[in-house]
């Protein structure tokens, strides 16, 4: 019996620790601190059966996580036991109020665009101070991420036979290995650049606070330091993802633009989209993993998510898009609509050309069929370098689309074979109008880019080869109803989409 209950007096009212636990620590939340306690376990992946383990963990976690919150993490603590041989330690963090998470902000339809903006500034200016070194560029190679995506599938393809693998799992598997398989240089450009950095690893929106004075941004990945290795793109894309499940693509969008902004990172779209997917994957593997366990509603978060994986590697697929057609059919103005339409790179041979001779783009260089800069061996060049660039931009995850005739079947077959060593989808559209439209518009034509009369259309028209393989885009009408049938050949699969994260460069039209 306590002295105050001898005297006869109340009880104080004491407040009871707040408790939450995880599969590797126990955290006690008492008035202004947490606590955190490493559980005396062995995952494989941890093993913190000994107080010094769990001490070095502890340690490990201060430090780290003072990289981006230093005034919540105070510290390490003990606490002494007269049954034990050491003290136990654990890591006293400040408490952070739970109505502040950023997750909950943006389930409860808060206005969240100033938080994220700090956030991405914040990530963005670690990332430039980051530690660097050969052992962190090791982890941001197209290896080792297609090392990882393997694992990945090795895990989840043995849950098929218990009927836990959502629809669509293949079609992902495939993907990656088809972008990873043509972009190994656009990986060792990322290593060069120095965007491979210790990073954060875990960006999770449960464990950003938005503060007044500032976000907080709280337990970053600190068990396994390969882990946490990766490019800037996949650290923020983690958060990305996290905001696209909670319901919120736009604040994902948003998010992803900012960072591309302060990190002056001019990554293609398609990488964005690519470790987006490959986020959404992992957290898909752990809702499987639940699944099988009987957590609820993982089966269905888990075919949530492998669905937002497929939808951004569809959109991350690296294409060449061929739009040919004769003078006056619409080619140029239907490639460059769709270029916009997409988000993607437009080369134009009429451009190049004129490029390569030293010429303006705007000046005439008009001639009879097959003179002037329209010789065999002017065309000829002209097409090899309007390859030999899109075969660059292939490389390095940037789709493109050439606007060109593409009259010559040899032009086409070299075209087809850039396209296979870039392992990119190859579309091809062939545009096309009834002739009086064509002559029509050859005759109300002021000089421009393009030098071609009604002449040398029609000379071009008597020695134009069949082309079976592309598709025929009637573009007599609107332009919206040609730019309709060029999508539905460029992306069979829909109009669905992943979102646009940033503008990419584009030619000038």
């Amino acid at each position: 019996m306590t002295e105050r209950r001898a005297r006869g007096e109340p009880a104080r009212q004491v407040p009871r620790a707040e408790v939450c636990e995880t599969h590797t620590a126990i955290v006690f939340f008492a008035g202004d601190h947490a606590y955190k306690f490493k559980k005396p376990v062995d995952l494989g992946f941890v093993d913190y059966t000994t107080v010094s383990a769990r001490r070095t963990a502890c340690e490990r976690e201060v430090a780290l996580n003072r990289r981006f919150a230093p005034d919540v993490y105070p510290g390490l603590g003990e606490i002494r036991s007269p049954d034990a041989e050491e003290p136990e330690p654990l890591v006293v963090m400040r408490r952070m109020p739970a109505d502040r998470k950023l997750s909950r902000l943006v389930r409860e339809g808060g206005a969240v665009d100033d938080v994220l903006r700090a956030v991405a500034r914040q990530l963005a200016a670690w990332h430039t101070k980051a530690p660097r070194g050969r052992e962190v560029d090791e982890q941001g190679t197209r290896d080792a991420l297609s090392a990882r995506w393997e694992a990945g599938f090795a895990q989840v393809r043995p849950m098929a036979a218990d009927g836990f693998v959502p629809e669509g799992v293949e079609e992902v598997e495939q993907l990656v290995r088809r972008y990873l398989a043509g972009r190994k240089g656009l990986f060792d450009s990322r290593i060069e650049q120095g965007r491979v950095v210790d990073g954060h690893g875990d960006l999770l929106a449960e464990d950003i606070f938005c503060l007044d004075d500032g976000p907080r941004i709280l337990d970053c990945l600190e068990f396994d330091d390969h882990l946490r290795y990766v490019d800037g793109l996949d650290d923020a894309a983690f958060l990305a993802m996290d905001l696209e499940q909670l319901g919120a693509p736009e604040a994902a969008a948003y998010f992803l633009a900012r960072y591309s902004e302060y990190s002056g990172d001019p990554a293609p779209a398609s990488l964005w989209h690519h470790y987006v997917a490959y986020r959404a994957f992992v957290r898909a593997k752990v809702s499987l993993i639940q699944a099988r366990q009987g957590a609820p509603d993982a089966e269905s978060a888990a075919r949530r998510l492998v669905s937002a994986a497929l939808r951004h590697l569809r959109t991350s697929a690296v294409g060449m898009t061929l739009v040919g057609g004769l003078p006056g059919s619409g080619k140029s103005t239907l490639a460059g609509a769709l270029a916009d339409r997409l988000g993607i790179t437009l080369l134009s041979s009429d451009r190049l050309r004129k490029e390569l001779a030293g010429l303006p783009a705007e000046q005439s260089a008009a001639a009879d069929y097959g003179e002037g800069l329209y010789t065999p061996e002017w065309t000829a060049r002209t097409y090899s370098t309007l390859l030999e660039r899109a075969a660059a931009l292939l490389s390095s995850g940037e789709s493109v689309v050439l606007d060109a005739t593409w009259t010559d079947p040899g032009e086409r077959d070299v075209a087809l074979r850039v396209a296979e060593r870039a392992d990119a989808d190859l579309v091809a559209l062939h545009c096309h109008v009834p002739d009086d439209v064509s002559a029509a518009r050859l005759s109300a034509r002021t000089p421009g880019v393009s030098d071609a009369d009604l002449d040398v259309a029609q000379a071009m028209a008597a020695r134009e080869a069949p082309w079976p393989e592309a598709v025929p885009v009637d573009t007599s009408g609107l332009l919206e109803s040609a730019v309709a049938q060029a999508l539905a050949a460029v992306r069979p699969w829909g109009t669905g989409q992943a979102p646009v994260f940033r503008r990419p460069y584009m030619e000038p039209d």
